[in-house]
């Protein structure tokens, strides 16, 4: 819609109270955030939870703010990758303020209403309140859901097996519609990121002449992987109610020669 454009520095888009960290002439980007590249910390300094049981839930906007305009960036914009839930949950708030709506509002006019993903939100409705599993940690203990209020984009959405699937299967093959169109662009690859590369937040991992598509998610009690393969068509997801990695279960579904 003309609202924003990658290239955007991410201080064009929010309040004029705030001041996002630069570095000599370098802004960051709309994209550094996407990317991981942003020099951003994994987490705010201040990030300080009261309730280690449900850690950001009492990390609010203005303590984001805060932080933002007093962090000093320890490295050039764009240098290096580090992964960030501070960079996805800054660019979220951003998208949203952007359209002058709520985080959970935008996506579900933009990606889950379109998509029929009805079972897929942060507010939980009575039939995913029914449905929702309990998670563990490792060794076995039930702990508490996480609430992401502030950092919404960092991982906040709560899914099930059947929509996590159908929105696999809506990044792989032709594009039906300008947001799949959108989605395709969201693969390709636009940085280095540790032994992989890095599209629009999607990772991509290539293994011989194979290529795989991938995000995971984890809290306290959970973990989660979702990616695939666009030339094969062929894609997994993974959900578990432990603390335990499913990574290489999912690589393995998608790619056999993965261990």
């Amino acid at each position: 819609d003309g609202l924003l454009a990658l290239e955007d520095p991410v201080q064009m888009h929010v309040p004029e109270s705030v001041t996002i960290p630069s570095r000599g002439n370098q802004q960051i980007r709309l994209v550094d955030l996407s990317t991981h590249r942003s020099g951003l910390p994994p987490l705010p300094d201040n990030f300080q939870p009261a309730d280690m049981s449900n850690p950001y839930a009492g990390f609010t906007v203005q303590m984001m703010y805060d932080f933002l305009s007093g962090h000093s960036l320890r490295r050039d914009v764009g240098s290096q990758y580090e992964y960030s839930n501070l960079a996805v949950g800054l660019l979220g708030h951003v998208l949203a303020l952007r359209n002058a709506s709520d985080y959970e509002i935008l996506v579900k006019e933009r990606v889950l209403g379109p998509l029929g993903l009805e079972n897929t939100g942060i507010t939980l409705t009575p039939a995913m309140e029914r449905h929702i599993a309990k998670g563990h940690d490792q060794s076995g203990n039930v702990v508490a859901y996480w609430d992401l209020p502030t950092l919404a984009g960092a991982g906040a959405l709560r899914s099930n097996m059947n929509d996590m699937l159908d929105f696999i299967e809506a990044n792989v093959g032709e594009p039906r519609s300008d947001l799949e169109r959108s989605m395709r662009r969201s693969h390709e690859v636009r940085e280095s990121a540790g032994g992989g590369s890095v599209g629009l937040n999607w990772h991509v991992q290539v293994q011989g002449d194979d290529r795989t598509v991938w995000h995971n998610g984890g809290t306290a009690g959970f973990r989660t992987f979702a990616g695939f393969d666009p030339e094969r068509g062929v894609g997994a997801v993974v959900l578990t109610n432990s603390a335990h990695s499913v990574d290489d279960i999912g690589f393995h579904l998608i790619n056999n020669a993965v261990p």
